[in-house]
């Protein structure tokens, strides 16, 4: 019965995930109705799992029509949720880059305002020639060109944090990224992600529907093996019941026969009276 039990399980469990990463998938590109999505998908994902193992069951009996419909819109849902798994796994990734690209954004701000003030203090510098004979005022800028370069080192530093934390969150795909496509290319780190979730989209909901179809396999061919046990055994058990008759024919037994016994000589003696 194990059998049985650990793909249908199995099946479920996978079902219920597919199908919680396409009800979110596909309330994510139909934001304007998120609640009716929800349910709509809900209901669907439950129906199509009816679908599969009630076709499986009454394929022979079912009408050619209703099979084929039921062909149909499986096969139409398991790509709809492939969908909705499609769109919830792409906007993990959108997420991660856009914060990737906010921070890079204003990491590159602040660098290009260093370059720009480490530019404005060497042309300081030039002019005052000696620090000790330069006028008050250009002294004073210098000091003010130097604190500004000095925060904007400190202001930099909380944002190089984050960027190497962002690379290292991203540094997996990355890796395979570089394996599949030039990492001069701007977009191969997108370009493996699609990858990899087409993967994922062609194993996830398709592994779920031949496992449920793979329990009823399992649990139709157990029923099958079980029947003719239970018609042997009742056939057996009405020819123990039958009590023997006592006829003329008994008395005529071969030599490796068993002798009758008198009771039952008996018995037949008075039944010719």
């Amino acid at each position: 019965m194990i059998q049985v039990i650990l793909p249908f399980i199995t099946a479920i469990v996978l079902s219920a995930i597919a199908g919680y990463y396409s009800v979110v998938g596909l309330a994510l590109i139909f934001p304007g109705s998120y609640w009716p999505i929800i349910v709509m998908g809900g209901a669907l994902e439950a129906s199509k799992l009816v679908t599969v193992s009630w076709l499986y069951r009454n394929w022979k009996t079912a009408p050619i029509l209703m099979k084929s419909y039921f062909t149909v819109a499986v096969a139409l849902l398991m790509m709809i949720t492939s969908m909705g798994i499609f769109g919830y796994l792409s906007k993990a990734h959108i997420e991660s880059t856009v914060s990737v690209g906010a921070n890079t954004v204003q990491l590159k701000t602040l660098e290009s305002q260093e370059k720009m003030t480490r530019e404005r203090l060497e042309y300081l510098m030039k002019r005052a020639g000696d620090p000790a004979t330069a006028s008050k005022k250009l002294d004073k800028q210098i000091q003010e060109t130097q604190a500004e370069l000095t925060q904007i080192t400190k202001d930099k530093l909380p944002l190089m944090t984050e960027e190497n934390k962002l690379m290292a969150d991203v540094g997996p795909i990355r890796y395979v990224a570089e394996l599949l496509y030039d990492k001069n290319d701007a977009q191969f780190i997108d370009k493996a992600v699609r990858v990899v979730i087409f993967i994922i989209i062609f194993v996830f909901d398709p592994l779920a529907v031949l496992l449920l179809i793979a329990a009823n396999m399992t649990l139709k061919n157990l029923q099958s093996e079980k029947t003719p046990d239970i018609i042997v055994n009742k056939t057996k058990k009405k020819k123990t019941e039958t009590k023997p008759t006592n006829t003329i024919d008994n008395f005529f037994v071969d030599e490796h026969s068993e002798v009758i016994p008198k009771t039952q000589i008996t018995n037949m003696t008075g039944d010719f009276k």
